[in-house]
């Protein structure tokens, strides 16, 4: 069974991370909070990491950090699978905390989404690939958007 290893860069992220969690688990995709610090404690990230590379299941990473994220570089650095960074975003900043998440060095390849549903809804489609079940559960909640739309739109016109 899919697992997403979701790493906030602190306790401060837990909300954050819990509204990925809530989207993944919509779609019956497991998923496991964890808290490291790419800054401040480098080495607990890499001891989360080898656990969950360790395991068989297919998996993507989310990472949430903020300001200066070095949390989403340095996970997919260290692994194969997919990584999506899913700041938060900080008016306090203007945006610019998000630059660190769209400008990452060559060799590294995390996604960004700085939509919560939206990276839950990218990771599970990732991981329907291996497991077909999810690409079931992702159709089911497609269509009801699109029956949503349909009949507020019939609404709107009376029909």
């Amino acid at each position: 069974m899919a697992l997403v290893p979701i790493i906030m860069g602190s306790k401060s992220d837990l909300e954050h991370g819990k509204k990925v969690a809530a989207a993944l688990t919509a779609l019956g995709v497991r998923s496991e909070l964890r808290v490291a610090s790419a800054h401040k404690s480098p080495e607990h990230v890499m001891a989360i990491v080898r656990h969950y590379e360790a395991l068989a299941e297919p998996k993507v990473y989310v990472t949430i950090a903020g300001r200066s994220n070095a949390l989403s570089g340095m996970v997919d650095a260290a692994v194969t699978a997919p990584v999506v960074a899913c700041p938060v975003y900080s008016d306090r900043f203007g945006g610019a905390d998000v630059f660190s998440s769209i400008r990452v060095p060559s060799g590294v390849a995390p996604a960004l989404i700085l939509d919560t549903e939206g990276a839950g809804l990218l990771v599970a489609k990732i991981l329907a690939l291996a497991e077909p079940a999810i690409g079931e559960r992702i159709h089911a909640l497609q269509q009801r958007h699109h029956d949503r739309l349909i009949a507020d739109d019939a609404e709107l016109h009376g029909r």
